[in-house]
């Protein structure tokens, strides 16, 4: 069975230990980290998230799978070298109200890190004014909001327009991902970029800070 079969039957059975330990396994073997969130644990959970929307499985699953992905998680941020210098920007990170899956957001907040981010993440549920409070008060450079949610996608754009009618629009670049979110919807709420993987995300945070820099 393939490293990423193995993972899958660990995630939709809830265990954590297993997919731990085949996740240590595969590090020592070598296997890229990122290769395991990006190639493997993504796809998985995309895969997941279908047959959840298809009613094939039911929240209790999702939960599950949930918790083990983090878990994995885990593993692979310690075994990430994190680069010494957090100058390469500052990023307010965290999914909206309404909506608790964050392992996404989790994995973008790890590679940010690993790449001299200084991150901020606020987890999930978070209300629209935490974003702009937070960034405020942490001189941020950028605000990154993930929604996997239908319901809770239109506080994307009420933070946009808090910000607007706060006069601060122009201090933060605004980043918008997650599962429904997409190209058309950013552009439509007025954000400042998309992001369809945390790969993406980091070469997104990486090009908008060499332009503010460059300003």
């Amino acid at each position: 069975m393939s490293f990423f079969d193995e993972l899958q039957e660990f995630m939709l059975d809830g265990d954590d230990e297993g997919a731990v330990e085949l996740t240590e396994a595969a590090l020592e073997e070598g296997m890229d980290p990122l290769d395991i969130i990006q190639k493997n644990m993504v796809p998985i959970l995309d895969d997941i998230g279908e047959q959840f929307s298809r009613l094939e499985l039911f929240l209790p699953d999702l939960v599950m799978a949930s918790e083990v992905a983090t878990a994995v998680k885990e593993v692979i941020a310690s075994k990430l070298e994190k680069s010494d210098s957090t100058d390469a920007g500052r990023v307010v990170i965290g999914t909206l109200q309404g909506d608790v899956h964050d392992i996404g957001k989790n994995i973008v907040a790890t590679l940010l890190e690993v790449n001299g981010y200084e991150v901020f993440d606020l987890g999930n549920d978070v209300p629209p004014y935490t974003f702009i409070e937070t960034a405020r008060k942490e001189n941020a450079d950028i605000i990154a909001m993930s929604s996997l949610l239908t319901t809770s996608m239109p506080y994307m754009g009420e933070v946009i327009n808090t910000l607007e009618g706060l006069g601060c629009r122009d201090q933060f670049k605004v980043l918008v991902g997650g599962g429904p979110v997409s190209q058309n919807y950013a552009d439509m709420i007025g954000a400042d970029g998309y992001s369809e993987d945390a790969n993406e995300a980091v070469i997104l945070c990486d090009k908008i800070m060499t332009e503010i820099k460059g300003a």
